[in-house]
């Protein structure tokens, strides 16, 4: 306390008042210093440029996936204009291109570089600009959309790589500074404290989130993140805002996640998850105390697929998965990261809750399949079709359903060539919709169907076409 002498001023006093406020401990202690961090780091985060082409079949204008809901505002689309989806110089009439600009960084003195998977996702070139503004042409080795990590290649040596840190140390409220490309503006820096860990966004189940406060904008996707140590511990993928610009809230992929993904990528061009083929949901408190819980923990199964490895296992809907291999579960958020890291193949034991009773139940988990994977299996079961039919058949998108007044089953008939179905009078157009009297879903169901037909003899084959249904007698030779 300071003391007062007789006849002071109020001026007086209330400086001094003051002076004492900034003269504790608080004041004492020091911010960091970035600068050491930013000086080591800074030559290994790029630039990264896209193009696209958007004739006739292209995917057209991406826009900023980095965004959350509503979107970009009018005046911030038009400033993007200038990156994405302007016709470039010189180019050809009736061609467009798509540019989009994002950031990354280098792990590898040979050229390889992690950023986001929106950023490079469905590019016909990519470009990497390097911190001497030499620019070099990238191969994509590879992406995973459901982590948003993709690995880059561009051949070059001894360049400087940053630091991988570890992501399962970073706490609320460490030091964190961010390096990118903000509205292309090259090597910005922006720096904040971790708000949250292992947060869950709706479009990343498979990702434990590091919430920030870090100023993050679009450009920054795909650039690092690191703590004091100069270590990167995330890549800066996301934003929520409701105006198009930061809010105050952005997310980065833990970099432990993020390495994970990379080294499958560079051995395999792919990712592979684990999967227990279960639906889940939180629990609250009134929800957990009519489970007989004392707690609100864990993740409630509310579905099972009877395909899945936990049906196989015995997980019954109800049940109350606590911990996962030991991992013990705060919220149903933290199981899917844990289910997806986990190799097919390995066993694990669910600490169930089940009729106010606790069990350990095994479970070998299988591989999650991917939209790539459902994509052979239909091109495969058309093409099973097509060697005995003679013809070639498609999923229904959800646009032709609706226009033929379909809920449900079904497949579009692609093409038919000479053979049974010709003979039979299908037609490409026509929707398959039974086959000898069994409801047709998908192609591969009708590949098996096809398979099992009696040599020499007609078979009802139910089909629509346009409005109208009707029965095609269906005969396979011998």
């Amino acid at each position: 306390m300071l003391a007062v002498r007789s006849g002071m001023s109020v001026r007086v006093l209330r400086s001094l008042v003051v002076a004492s406020l900034f003269c504790g401990p608080l004041a004492q202690a020091e911010l960091p210093d970035f600068k050491p961090v930013i000086r080591r780091n800074q030559a290994s985060v790029v630039n990264i440029s896209t193009t696209q082409d958007l004739r006739a079949g292209g995917a057209g204008d991406r826009g900023s996936p980095e965004f959350g809901p509503p979107g970009m505002p009018p005046e911030l689309e038009e400033f993007f204009r200038r990156f994405r989806g302007m016709p470039m110089p010189g180019q050809p009439e009736g061609r467009r291109e798509a540019r989009s600009l994002g950031s990354g960084f280098i792990i590898s003195a040979d050229g390889e570089i992690l950023t986001n998977a929106h950023v490079v996702e469905g590019a016909d070139s990519i470009v990497v600009k390097l911190s001497d503004n030499s620019e070099k042409p990238a191969r994509l080795i590879g992406l995973d959309t459901a982590s948003d990590v993709a690995l880059l290649k561009i051949e070059a040596s001894g360049l400087p790589a940053v630091k991988l840190g570890d992501s399962s140390t970073v706490e609320v409220g460490d030091w964190v500074l961010a390096i990118g490309s903000p509205f292309g503006l090259e090597h910005s820096v922006t720096q904040g404290i971790v708000s949250a860990i292992g947060r869950s966004l709706p479009d990343g189940n498979y990702v434990p989130f590091i919430q920030t406060d870090v100023a993050v904008n679009p450009g920054n996707s795909g650039g690092p993140l690191f703590n004091l140590r100069g270590e990167v511990v995330g890549i800066n993928s996301q934003i929520y805002s409701r105006s198009g610009g930061y809010m105050g809230l952005s997310f980065a992929i833990p970099v432990n996640v993020a390495s994970n993904v990379a080294r499958q990528l560079a051995a395999n061009g792919r990712v592979e998850r684990g999967w227990l083929g279960i639906g889940i949901q939180a629990l609250n408190g009134e929800l957990a105390k009519s489970f007989g819980l004392d707690k609100a923990a864990g993740a409630l199964v509310g579905q099972v697929d009877k395909s899945g490895p936990a049906s196989r296992a015995g997980l019954k809907s109800g049940d109350v998965i606590l911990a996962f291999n030991g991992q013990p579960l705060a919220q149903h958020a933290d199981l899917p990261p844990l289910v997806g890291e986990t190799a097919p193949g390995t066993t694990v034991t669910l600490k169930v809750w089940r009729d106010k009773a606790m069990r350990n139940i095994p479970v070998t988990v299988a591989r999650l399949k991917t939209a790539e994977d459902e994509k052979l299996a239909d091109n495969a079961a058309s093409d099973q079709a097509a060697g005995v039919l003679n013809i070639q058949v498609v999923a229904l998108t959800p646009e032709q359903r609706e226009a033929s007044g379909l809920e449900s089953g079904g497949v579009l008939v692609a093409r038919v060539a000479d053979g049974p179905a010709a003979r039979a009078g299908l037609s490409r157009g026509d929707i398959i919709l039974s086959l000898d009297s069994r409801a047709v879903d998908n192609p591969e169901q009708l590949a098996r169907l096809v398979q099992k037909l009696p040599k020499d003899q007609p078979v009802p084959m139910l089909v629509q076409r346009d409005e109208a249904r009707l029965f095609l007698p269906l005969t396979i030779g011998g």
